[in-house]
């Protein structure tokens, strides 16, 4: 993952003329995600400010097409963003906005992701119908939650609670809370900050109760590795802090060789003297074995620190620990 302008085209001329065109998924948080992103082209390039000057192309994904079941069973990884790329591949959009935490570590040949724009907040936020938080729920009571990193982690510390599955956007998890189709669910503060619903909120977990996915709350731009004018353009909007703690957290993955049928946490934080520290976790799906690791280390080392921490991770993890579904 490159997080600058590739080096061997510094002077390539910037777009003007033609749309530049972002693909994107539909659902409501994936174009606050690229609206966001057009409006940060548009601030740091005044041509791409006027109307016209950017397309939004939604394209509609496998991920999204799947609403019967977990993206566990349904293959893992890479259904938010195979036919995204696809279309970045053909030449049919120039630029591919994703939550990085649904990008999977080995990208297509020919892209990567050029830019990084300021992380969101990373944690989770709780919802009950009743107020109830995570440890006063009574017993039985049911959870809703298409992850297996929450899965395993509320079941890590509430063993008598029922899980089940829970798909959607974010609005139609939070209306299926509002009906009593379970008591509580999980989603990630950052998207709901983005669409203006943080007031929802019955309580934000800290990352010592439920440790974020890997690059929760980053939103990650990809480009064709050849398109020097498109990524002169997103240069400006990349954010070294964020490139950073991603590198560290996705290097705990790529150790892991994880998937959504790995339950994985990871969260790097950039400390104030430069340096970086960051906590990994790894559990069992009924979050019955749960290893933990932490690194303090330089930000130069941040991917190294990652892909060392994943392997002491998979060391200690008892084998075939992530083959059940």
């Amino acid at each position: 993952m490159t997080t600058a302008t590739p080096s061997h085209t510094p002077q390539a001329p910037l777009r003007i003329g033609t749309p530049l065109r972002i693909g994107t998924r539909g659902s409501p948080l994936a174009l606050a995600q690229a609206h966001e992103t057009r409006d940060r082209l548009g601030a740091a390039h005044p041509h791409l400010a006027v109307p016209g000057a950017i397309e939004i192309v939604v394209i509609k994904t496998t991920g999204d097409r799947i609403l019967d079941r977990t993206l566990a069973e349904a293959g893992g990884k890479g259904l938010f963003t195979k036919e995204i790329e696809d279309a970045l591949l053909a030449g049919e959009i120039d630029l591919a906005v994703h939550s990085m935490k649904d990008v999977p570590t080995v990208l297509p040949a020919g892209l990567d992701i050029t830019c990084l724009l300021p992380r969101e907040d990373p944690r989770d936020a709780w919802f009950s119908r009743d107020g109830a938080t995570l440890m006063e729920l009574p017993a039985g009571a049911v959870v809703g939650t298409a992850s297996l990193r929450r899965q395993a982690q509320v079941l890590a510390r509430r063993p008598d609670l029922t899980v089940v599955p829970l798909r959607g956007n974010v609005q139609t998890r939070l209306r299926k809370l509002a009906e009593g189709e379970v008591d509580a669910t999980l989603l990630a503060m950052a998207g709901l900050r983005r669409l203006d619903l943080a007031d929802k909120v019955t309580a934000v977990l800290e990352a010592d109760v439920m440790l974020p996915a890997v690059a929760q709350g980053a939103i990650g731009i990809e480009a064709r590795i050849a398109d020097a004018a498109t990524n002169r353009l997103l240069a400006p909007l990349n954010c070294a802090d964020t490139a950073l703690r991603v590198t560290a957290e996705r290097g705990v993955l790529t150790a892991l060789d994880g998937s959504c049928r790995t339950p994985i946490a990871a969260l790097a934080r950039v400390l104030a003297d430069g340096s970086m520290n960051m906590e990994a976790m790894a559990l069992s799906p009924d979050g019955r074995t749960i290893v933990t690791t932490s690194r303090r280390f330089l930000a130069s080392d941040a991917r190294a620190a990652g892909l060392d921490a994943g392997a002491e991770l998979k060391g200690r993890l008892p084998p075939g620990i992530f083959t059940a579904s």
